[in-house]
């Protein structure tokens, strides 16, 4: 069981001091979130611990939670001015600051997915998967699927063409891929815990690309997104959101009983898969600094632009320098 880092407990520290100093100043009602959370998403998972353990109201917050069918729908609300808080990723963000939305990014998960096949299959290596069907979870600019085709075409593989591609939604795939329809399957990384936990063999996990493509660490994709002029009208609550965000993490991290909470939102009773959740949760953990994350989102997102093109990060091929946010001094 992995503890989180020392630096990622001294921010969780600092942004818990932010928050106390606040509250002792103001001495008001407890400042309410609005957030936009996808339905069947992770997200839901942390709500849960922060709830059955109080730490909202450690925090001094209300969460006033919005329910969501996609995360197209949250990056509407959002938008529409009807969320203050969603989850989505640095890519997105980047893209909507170019276009003049001045939204901002603070890492909240750096799982990713990776390439599933069967515990039997022949395939042993990515380079093998030219001339199989290969499922794609999220469509043709995935970025997990963009990632994995760079990473290739350092190696003389365009595998978009070298292998049949089928994209579909990632519970499509996902049940492709258990009735065998498909040699291999890229899908998110929730979907591939639910086939490793049914036998199937980890190929790849997009995190063991990235170094390839020039990231130092891990590198959290997705992460909690919101509008930076809310932000600075709200910055003691952003403080004390993010520092209940993180302690809800060690939690998850440190206390198995915590995740009792949780298993009626994961869709599943089984133990196998339920254990696999659990671990491939707290191995996206964020334990890096914000300007390490930022480093290395600079780098992909050139890699990005360079496969993906104007339709994936718009106008701009550099990452914009407001997309990460900084919660406190050093962060």
């Amino acid at each position: 069981m992995r503890a989180l880092g020392v630096r990622s407990l001294g921010r969780t520290f600092a942004l818990a001091a932010t928050l106390a100093l606040a509250q002792i100043a103001s001495g008001r009602a407890a400042d309410t979130i609005r957030l936009a959370v996808q339905k069947t998403g992770t997200f839901s998972w942390e709500l849960a611990a922060i709830r059955a353990s109080g730490l909202d109201k450690e925090a001094d917050l209300s969460l006033d939670v919005t329910e969501l069918a996609s995360p197209e729908a949250g990056k509407i609300a959002l938008r529409a001015g009807s969320a203050d808080i969603i989850l989505s990723d640095w890519l997105w963000v980047s893209r909507e600051r170019a276009l003049g939305a001045k939204l901002t990014f603070y890492p909240y998960s750096s799982a990713l997915g990776a390439v599933m096949v069967p515990a039997a299959s022949p395939i042993k290596t990515l380079a093998d998967l030219r001339g199989r069907k290969l499922a794609v979870g999220g469509g043709a600019i995935d970025k997990s699927w963009l990632l994995l085709q760079a990473s290739m075409k350092q190696d003389g593989i365009d595998l978009k063409s070298a292998a049949t591609i089928v994209y579909g939604a990632p519970p499509l795939i996902a049940a492709k891929a258990l009735d065998g329809e498909m040699d291999a399957s890229l899908n998110f990384w929730n979907f591939c815990a639910q086939l490793e936990a049914k036998g199937f063999r980890r190929l790849a996990g997009i995190e063991d690309i990235l170094p390839k493509l020039g990231a130092k660490g891990a590198v959290s994709a997705v992460g909690y997104v919101f509008d930076e002029s809310w932000a600075a009208s709200h910055r003691d609550a952003v403080a004390r959101f993010i520092a209940m965000t993180r302690k809800a993490k060690e939690l998850l991290v440190t206390s198995d009983a915590a995740w009792d909470k949780i298993v009626p939102l994961t869709g599943t009773t089984d133990p196998a898969m339920l254990k696999t959740y659990r671990d491939r949760y707290r191995d996206g953990i964020p334990r890096r600094s914000i300007a390490d994350e930022e480093a290395d989102a600079r780098v992909l997102y050139r890699v990005l632009a360079e496969i993906g093109g104007r339709d994936l990060v718009g106008p701009t091929v550099d990452l914009d320098p407001g997309t990460f946010y900084h919660a406190v001094p050093g962060d």
